[in-house]
């Protein structure tokens, strides 16, 4: 495997990262997040139309650039950098890739394009209630009617839930669990936001009474099509969190250049520069696993589901890790509201969280193991 990225890739690296550099400094940053919806649209349509970001990852014949989970995850991690609010996750990784999982056609050309042009804003509603992230659906329920489909139940911390266009759901029902989509004006919807560590990341509990919605794939692919996604989403996160971790580093080398104690650059203490050191022991080893999965994703590697759990759990350890250190190392202010350190903190411990904890994909890492040596 090729881990080196090419030209083009680095190209792609440079433009967005240019991009984020002016629209998402850390003064807008803070006032979106202030926002309903985290982010702000006339920038959603100008990412579109300038860089063509949202459709990255769908195929050319229906709008999109046909690029992969590398150039995916590149972007990213120059958003994690930046802290950049939109619904980049949600929308051009977790339903695309389910849309793209389901292998419907029809779905396909009606959902897709949308997306690829920046004018749909989708996600992907499965975690359920008190139930675990990777259950299977069962509190939401999907029944026919004068032939229409209806959505019965409730799902809850769905990524920019409250106001995506487009929300695919999975639930139960005869035939067993398949995927659904929702129109975000639909009637019987009910969307709450929901209070979280991270303003700068929104979530929503969902609730549905008599909701209409059409089948995405067959009725009971979902469990295949939201795992396939979730790999997907899981590497592409770790990426994320290794641009939260890289800038975290930056701003503490700075730092600790510039403060000075007892007549010199705290940087100049052994103790801080193993601290360092440490920091970028964790961001490079991270960087290597996050882009281990990416690559994986993008050969559509057998390995993926291996990689991604490995990638989720060591890059958004290390993230926190890193964001612990680093506030320690800017010492009271790194504490305070007004530094950006608890914005990157709080990022880091929600992304550390998402898809599943890191307890959650080491045993799911080890489960797939186990079923690989015994051939079960």
């Amino acid at each position: 495997m090729d881990m080196t990225f090419s030209d083009e890739q680095e190209e792609l690296r440079g433009v967005v990262r240019a991009f984020l550099r002016d629209v998402s400094p850390e003064e807008e940053v803070r006032r979106l997040m202030e926002t309903p919806s985290g982010y702000d649209a006339a920038v959603w349509t100008k990412m579109s139309d300038q860089l063509g970001l949202q459709g990255l990852a769908v195929p050319e014949d229906l709008g999109g650039a046909g690029a992969g989970a590398l150039e995916v995850g590149i972007v990213a991690e120059e958003m994690g950098r930046a802290l950049f609010g939109a619904p980049f996750l949600s929308t051009c990784v977790l339903a695309t890739r389910a849309i793209l999982a389901a292998d419907d056609p029809g779905c396909s050309r009606e959902l897709l394009p949308g997306i690829a042009c920046g004018v749909t804003v989708a996600t992907v509603a499965f975690s359920e209630p008190g139930r675990p992230w990777d259950a299977p659906a069962e509190l939401t329920r999907v029944r026919r009617s004068d032939g229409r489909w209806l959505l019965d139940g409730a799902k809850d911390l769905v990524l920019d839930g409250a106001h995506a266009d487009l929300i695919l759901v999975t639930a139960r029902g005869d035939e067993g669990v398949g995927l659904y989509a929702v129109s975000g004006d639909a009637a019987g919807l009910t969307r709450t936001p929901s209070r979280a560590l991270d303003p700068t990341r929104k979530l929503a509990r969902l609730e549905f009474a008599g909701t209409p919605a059409h089948p995405v794939g067959p009725a009971d692919a979902a469990t295949r099509v939201l795992s396939r996604a979730l790999d997907h989403a899981s590497a592409v996160l770790a990426a994320e969190s290794v641009g939260v971790a890289q800038h975290l580093l930056e701003m503490v080398v700075v730092h600790v250049k510039d403060r000075v104690q007892f007549g010199r650059p705290i940087g100049a203490f052994q103790a801080v520069q193993h601290a360092c050191a440490h920091m970028y022991v964790e961001v490079e080893s991270a960087r290597a696993a996050a882009h281990h999965a990416l690559w994986s994703a993008a050969a559509d590697s057998p390995e993926l589901p291996l990689a991604a759990s490995l990638a989720k759990s060591c890059c958004t350890d290390a993230a926190m890790r890193v964001a612990t250190e680093a506030i320690q190392l800017f010492g009271g202010i790194g504490v305070t509201w007004e530094h950006p350190a608890h914005l990157y903190f709080r990022r880091a411990k929600s992304s550390q969280l998402l898809f599943g904890d890191s307890d959650h994909h080491r045993d799911s890492l080890v489960r797939r193991l186990d079923a690989q040596l015994t051939g079960a």
